[in-house]
């Protein structure tokens, strides 16, 4: 009885210190908008707000006036010319003198390097007809200075053009010979939709999309995100010099450093979580209809959530029990920096493991184990022994970071104030 009544008065003090330390962060505008409110909002801002920039800027590069040279022993092909309208392009006439290949810029590099420069030349068109088979054929290149973005963009224009005339030479030599495109280029081709010959819905393919790089996401945020706050609670509270005051209370070295690791873990996967939130929210804002909504069991949601709560866990114990040991935060901060490697590493190499017949003590290996974890979960295997595996082996080495991190706590020399 008495046993028990000491586990509880253990396991209450951890949940105190836990609830003060997350107090104190809550009362940390910086530190709730760095590590809750940013990861939210971060995707959705990165991933609508860039498209609409980018098309923003696409636009007013449409609007300038190019000028296109197009180099040629005779008369412009109408078919051409036609294909060039209203693409904004001034276009004027020259003789073509050939020297090498018409790729060969050596007769106008500087010409068309100062018209780049002084926006009166942006690229040439050269052409010269052959003789075939077809009913029109001509070799071209186009010169562009192509770290000049008008100049690339003349290029784009110049290139599409061609492109629209080549498919019209096609369709004319094709009807020459009573051909159609498909009877020309497409004898053998498939019949119906691809869509209707998998077995596999839309839901199930957008949930084999998001397993190819939630964990990787997750693993990044949950390393980063917990540097902070482990850093503060230990290497922080010694420059500070509250770390004497705060081992003078009748806590427990260990459930001290315990409750500590509860509140940043807390910290931590609501980070990760508001993350994915924000990620799923802005990948269907991107995709529309076209990405289907993962088709993923409640049994997986569940394993899901339980996965990434347990990799927090995991990373912040062993993020702390590093931190417990250097003497400043600036030491502090030079260690964990580069430990981000080592639970991003693991996570992008367990990408590319097949899970069909995959091994057991796959799931009992560090930072793998919950990765796979999260690709089964998002793919909705269940299997009854890799769940056994990687939560046990899971639970193990975070619980072993902990007791590592706490028997640190315990040395006098890591724990007093520098001053």
């Amino acid at each position: 009885m008495a046993l028990l009544s000491d586990v509880r008065l253990r396991f209450h003090r951890v949940i105190e210190v836990a609830r003060k330390e997350l107090v104190d962060f809550v009362r940390d505008w910086r530190t709730v908008l760095a590590m809750i409110l940013v990861p939210i909002i971060i995707f959705p801002v990165i991933f609508i707000a860039m498209p609409l920039f980018l098309q923003s800027e696409q636009a007013e590069l449409a609007e300038h006036e190019l000028n296109l040279e197009i180099q040629i022993n005779g008369d412009i092909p109408d078919g051409l010319s036609s294909h060039l309208d209203g693409r904004n392009l001034i276009i004027s006439h020259a003789e073509l003198y050939e020297h090498g290949t018409l790729s060969n810029h050596t007769l106008d590099e500087e010409r068309l390097s100062h018209g780049v420069s002084d926006n009166t030349l942006h690229a040439i068109l050269r052409l010269k007809e052959t003789t075939s088979n077809a009913s029109q054929s001509w070799e071209y290149a186009i010169l562009s200075d192509s770290t000049s973005e008008l100049s690339r963009e003349a290029w784009t224009r110049t290139q599409d053009a061609v492109q629209h005339w080549e498919d019209d030479v096609i369709n004319a030599t094709l009807n020459e010979h009573n051909l159609t495109e498909e009877e020309a280029f497409d004898p053998i081709h498939w019949d119906g939709d691809y869509q209707d010959a998998d077995l596999a819905s839309a839901g199930e393919l957008s949930a084999m999309g998001l397993a190819m790089f939630i964990p990787l996401v997750v693993a990044l945020w949950t390393a980063t995100a917990a540097i902070q706050p482990a850093i503060d609670l230990t290497a922080g509270e010694r420059e500070r010099s509250t770390m004497e005051a705060l081992l003078c209370t009748p806590v427990a070295r260990a459930d001290l450093l315990t409750g500590k690791w509860l509140a940043v873990a807390v910290v931590a996967s609501i980070s990760v979580l508001g993350q994915m939130a924000g990620l799923l929210f802005a990948i269907k804002f991107l995709a529309g209809d076209s990405f289907g909504v993962p088709a993923i069991s409640m049994t997986g949601i569940s394993l899901l959530l339980v996965s990434v709560i347990l990799f927090a866990v995991f990373v912040v114990a062993m993020e702390l029990a590093v931190a417990v040991r250097a003497h400043s935060v600036k030491e502090a901060g030079s260690i964990l920096g580069p430990m981000v490697l080592v639970f991003i590493g693991p996570t992008m190499f367990a990408q590319f493991v097949n899970l069909q017949g995959i091994e057991n003590w796959w799931f009992a290996l560090p930072v793998f184990n919950v990765t796979l974890a999260m690709r089964e979960a998002l793919m909705d295997i269940h299997d009854p022994v890799h769940i056994i595996i990687w939560f046990s082996t899971s639970i193990t080495y975070a619980f072993g970071a902990v007791w590592w991190a706490s028997k640190q706590f315990n040395r006098e020399d890591l724990v007093e104030s520098l001053s």
